[in-house]
């Protein structure tokens, strides 16, 4: 995008606050108002699936000079045809913005999380921003299918390099990469599928980091091993190509299993604590799939990751990737993030705190800014989620379990929904056409969403007030808040916990804004910050009232993670789910949901999905399945000396935009090259040992 063209956009893009369609009269539902228009939307250039990679075999393989001069030749690495698959993945150069690219440099990340240890298969957290999605890989892929237009939309193959279905659809046999290996050289095979999948997802004990689960996969589906390179799943349904979506990031991306193993209760003799925090932040050269490897940490410093010398994927011409041989991920905060990528001292981030729209676009609209930026659709929503299990998830207290039936209550919901005006809480975040209403439901920057069955409460106190009277809710002693009635909890005010991420300021934003507003409702809501680890514990657990969510993959993409977007299973829903061993008591509306989204999971046809993906989202919002609370766009920012970053890639569809742009393609060309590389021409380490190898 030429600097005239961004400053003309930055300038249409600060003036004025966003405009809405006029309302319906108070207390009609009606059909959510048309979004303001966005200029600055970045367009996106289509491509039929095959045309980004295959699994082939190649005349050569290259790999950069100091590799082979300080490794191959003194014995310590084996050649790198050795290292390869015999058919490694190659990425065809058609699909590569700028085409092969060359070795060398760094890509600076500033993130605000902070990691727990590298343990993803029993929960730990990497610290986010791109470090998990760095070191892992899946089943399948769905990240650059932003670019594929829908009718040609299914998971692009990646650990599982294809698949075959019986002829009744109940069987997929999915045949793996063969002679890929872990960054330390170990094979991976079957045995690393089976460990992840009978000793994490299905063991009740372990929760792997993105809350994969057996409903993930189906109702009732079981997974066997039949040789080294093969595994085949069986389903209740016939040809569910739905759960193809749910073997890429972040559900199904195995671990190590002959380094897990030593730590797992079932191999090993020890506990579940011990498993899961076995491989803290300190331990160094876990082996990955991926094509880099932690091999530094500094405690709120820094963690570095160097290329693996076994990553399995190519390009055309035969070079091993990754281009670029080393990862940095600055220990700051989420909006420092941002800060320093506009700066030029970060080189990559993830605009999506609102609050730094308006001047990272000033920064950027400059021609001697170091980065680009550049938007996408409005794709990031915000729902407050009420919890609605009643049958003890999270075991509640005696106020807790009130509260959960008052959410269970629809007018109660109404009256929330309406007291919330969506409109000031945009425009707290950020100023200018970014912020949209949004009442809940998919996401309109999907191709499945239809405004017309998007079902909206507009904003309207006193409506609101006379449903509280309705429920039964009254401020007996006159102190600004209402009451349960007399025979509950003794009469005493209603007070609602909102849990919310501490990390993000606009996550916390939002929560003060709702409280602000609920207070003028009567509702007396309380503030638990958490920061993202233990808001997760606390969400997966079950420990929370109400809860501010960011939307995740199954809002944006709707076909990836789909299960969760209704509770289809014990464990699959953000705020319904079921104590060890029960089933969700599901309301009437949400059985509704379940039935749909089934459907949909079972269809093939697209024209059945899109009116599926109707009467999901008429449903969802009629009924206030959640809280809808804010719409608006995020935008890619990266510094300009990057090469093959794809135009108008998302910064979240089918996952975040790390691996939208398919970092291990990404290069920076010898005249652009910066001298960042903190462990220049070293690879690696044995595991658990410290630093890389030299």
């Amino acid at each position: 995008m030429n600097s005239h063209r961004l400053t003309k956009m930055a300038s249409l893009l600060l003036v004025g606050i966003s405009s809405f369609a006029l309302q319906a009269a108070a207390s009609e539902p009606t059909v959510v108002p048309e979004q303001p228009p966005f200029p600055a939307q970045g367009k996106i250039t289509f491509v039929p699936r095959d045309s980004i990679a295959e699994f082939k075999a190649l005349p050569e393989y290259k790999e950069p000079t100091w590799v082979t001069e300080k490794y191959v030749k003194a014995g310590k690495l084996p050649p790198v045809a050795e290292r390869l698959p015999k058919e490694p993945m190659v990425f065809k150069t058609g699909n590569m913005p700028d085409g092969v690219g060359v070795y060398g440099d760094t890509l600076r990340h500033v993130i605000g999380g902070r990691p727990e240890g590298w343990n993803y298969s029993a929960g730990q957290s990497q610290g986010w921003g791109g470090i998990d999605i760095g070191m892992s890989e899946c089943l399948t892929r769905t990240a650059p299918l932003f670019q594929v237009e829908a009718k040609d939309v299914e998971p692009l193959p990646n650990l599982a390099k294809s698949w075959d279905w019986s002829a009744d659809g109940h069987k997929l046999t999915m045949h793996l990469v063969e002679g890929a290996k872990w960054s330390d050289g170990d094979p991976f095979d079957a045995e690393d599928v089976m460990f992840y999948w009978e000793d994490n997802v299905l063991d009740p004990s372990v929760t792997p980091l993105n809350g994969a689960t057996p409903e993930t996969f189906g109702e009732g589906t079981t997974l066997k091993q039949i040789d080294t390179y093969t595994v085949e799943w069986t389903f209740k349904e016939a040809f569910p190509r739905q759960h193809l979506y749910a073997m890429a990031y972040g559900t199904f991306c195995p671990g190590p299993s002959h380094i897990l193993k030593t730590k797992h209760p079932k191999y090993d003799g020890t506990t579940y604590d011990q498993y899961k925090n076995g491989f803290p932040a300190e331990y160094m050269n876990i082996p990955v799939m991926g094509a880099w490897v932690p091999v530094a940490y500094r405690p709120d410093d820094i963690i570095v990751l160097r290329r693996n010398p076994y990553y399995w994927k190519v390009d055309e011409a035969g070079n091993q990737l990754p281009y670029l041989n080393e990862l940095h991920y600055k220990l700051s905060t989420w909006a420092d993030r941002d800060v320093q990528a506009v700066a030029g001292s970060g080189d990559f981030s993830n605009l999506e705190q609102p609050e730094n729209f308006v001047e990272s676009l000033k920064r950027a609209a400059d021609e001697a800014a170091p980065a680009r930026l550049a938007f996408g659709p409005r794709l990031i929503g915000y729902n407050m989620h009420m919890n609605f299990s009643a049958n003890g998830w999270g075991e509640p207290d005696e106020r807790a379990q009130a509260v959960r039936e008052l959410n269970r209550n629809e007018d109660f919901r109404k009256a929330v929904t309406m007291a919330v005006d969506r409109k000031k809480l945009g425009e707290a975040l950020v100023k200018g056409p970014f912020t949209a209403i949004y009442p809940g439901g998919i996401s309109s920057g999907t191709s499945f969403y239809d405004r017309q069955s998007t079902i909206y409460y507009p904003y309207d106190l006193d409506g609101a007030k006379a449903l509280l009277e309705k429920v039964g809710l009254k401020d007996t002693d006159g102190n600004g808040f209402v009451n349960f009635p007399s025979d509950k909890l003794g009469g005493r005010d209603v007070e609602i916990v909102l849990l919310v991420g501490s990390d993000t300021g606009t996550d916390r934003n939002l929560a003060e804004g709702i409280i602000g507003q609920m207070e003028k409702l009567g509702l007396r809501v309380v503030l638990n910050a958490m920061d993202g680890k233990q808001r997760d514990a606390a969400n997966y657990s079950g420990r929370f009232d109400w809860m501010v969510h960011r939307n995740q993959a199954e809002f944006a993409s709707v076909v990836q993670n789909t299960p969760q977007l209704a509770a289809t299973g014990p464990r699959t829903s953000w705020h319904h789910r079921a104590p060890e061993g029960g089933v969700p008591d599901l309301m009437p509306f949400e059985k509704e949901l379940v039935d749909i989204v089934n459907k949909f999971i079972a269809t093939n046809d697209n024209a059945e999905r899109a009116e599926l993906m109707k009467q999901y989202q008429k449903v969802a919002t009629t009924n206030v399945d959640t809280v809808g609370l804010t719409e608006y766009p995020g935008a890619l920012i990266i510094n300009k000396r990057f090469s093959n970053i794809p135009t108008g890639a998302p910064i979240l569809m089918f996952n975040w935009a790390e691996d939208t742009i398919i970092r291990e393609r990404v290069f920076v060309a010898a005249d652009k090259q910066a001298d960042f590389e903190l462990f220049a021409e070293q690879l690696p380490g044995k595991p658990g040992e410290s630093g890389p190898s030299n």
